[in-house]
């Protein structure tokens, strides 16, 4: 695999571009990692599936699409340790079935039922709700790394951000102060061309994005995003370079938004139609390769996908079956402790007709 640079400008890929050229390419995980890889890319390709028709029928609110970066989310999430901290983004919904949340509470965030909070130990939280406003997460993931510093822990914290993000504030505090710092913080952006509908080339200026890591005196790489395995390696080649008290780094995933930045956009305002069909899928690529290593076949393939369909179909009915939280839960993990404010505003609270709140 090819070392990381800070400036370094061409894709570290392990997955041939092309599934002609599979046979190139070389074994770089277990066949049971890259198997894991594999099925969780079509879980959540279902999933997106899956979540882009409950919208239409009006049964969840807006809806991120993350078809074509599947391999990015999957790759970084999994790279992390359980005890590792990790901020998604909004469209990073494979990166919570990654982490190990249930399907049907990822569904339920959806629905305007749950926070991502809720079924994780309040105590130890490592996983973190969806961050809406950009680049927000990023000065957070620093402060636990900086956190982990001072209390000596052996862990790292992982944003995960979009090229739009590299134009905010925050994310140059963040990277500032994780340069500093030398605070164990991994910098995920997955770089899918836009910023809703604003081009790579009208974000910024450098001619990558991983190379602006040399102002924070951090290192940067950048990586195939459609190579699931390729990612993997550089996000855990980052996390152990924090662990070892290397520093933050910065890494480029470059891959492609197929789909509409959300359900409520139309990308054919701003991109031509037949953009994408430069950019190989990311599942394909990963099948290729199961193909000529373990002699993956049709058979497999059927498996896995049933496999994906009914648990999908199961947590959507879990999540539909549940009850709305009561209106108290809007105060959980706001604070560490309960804030006296808290305590006049749930006494304002309404009363139903049955009695309850």
């Amino acid at each position: 695999m090819t070392n990381m640079a800070s400036q370094a400008e061409d894709l570290v890929r392990v997955l041939p571009e092309t599934a002609t050229t599979r046979d190139e390419s070389p074994s770089v995980c277990s066949e049971e990692t890259l198997l894991e890889l594999y099925e969780t890319q079509v879980l959540a390709r279902i999933f997106d599936e899956k979540a882009i028709s409950l919208h239409r029928q009006g049964r969840i609110g807006t809806y991120a699409p993350m078809q074509g970066q599947e391999a990015a989310q999957i790759g970084a999430a999994m790279a992390l340790r359980d005890d590792d901290y990790c901020f998604p983004t909004y469209r990073d919904h494979a990166m919570y079935l990654t982490r190990g949340l249930p399907l049907a509470e990822v569904i339920r965030h959806l629905m305007g039922r749950g926070n991502y909070v809720d079924r994780q130990d309040g105590d130890d939280l490592r996983t973190f709700p969806i961050t809406i406003p950009i680049a927000t997460q990023l000065p957070h993931a620093v402060g636990i790394g900086m956190a982990a510093n001072y209390k000596g822990d052996d862990v790292v914290a992982m944003a995960s951000l979009g090229d739009g993000a590299t134009s905010e504030g925050d994310f140059h505090e963040a990277l500032n102060f994780a340069g500093v710092f030398n605070a164990p913080t991994v910098f995920f952006c997955q770089n899918n061309g836009y910023a809703i509908s604003v081009p790579r080339e009208r974000q910024t200026a450098s001619a990558t994005i991983a190379q602006k890591a040399n102002a924070y005196g951090i290192e940067g790489v950048r990586v195939d995003g459609n190579d699931v395995i390729a990612v993997y390696d550089v996000v855990q080649e980052a996390l152990e370079r924090a662990r070892n008290g290397g520093g933050a780094t910065l890494i480029e995933a470059v891959t492609y938004r197929r789909g509409p930045h959300t359900t409520t956009d139309d990308p054919s305002v701003y991109r031509d139609e037949d953009e994408g069909d430069d950019w190989e899928d990311p599942l394909e690529r990963t099948r290729a390769y199961l193909e000529s290593t373990v002699g993956w076949t049709d058979e497999d393939e059927q498996a896995v996908r049933d496999r994906a369909r009914e648990r999908v179909q199961a947590a959507v009915q879990t999540a539909e079956t549940e009850t709305d939280p009561e209106p108290e839960s809007m105060f959980d993990h706001v604070y560490a402790n309960e804030h006296p404010r808290h305590r006049r505003q749930r006494e304002q609270l309404p009363k139903n007709p049955h009695g309850n709140h």
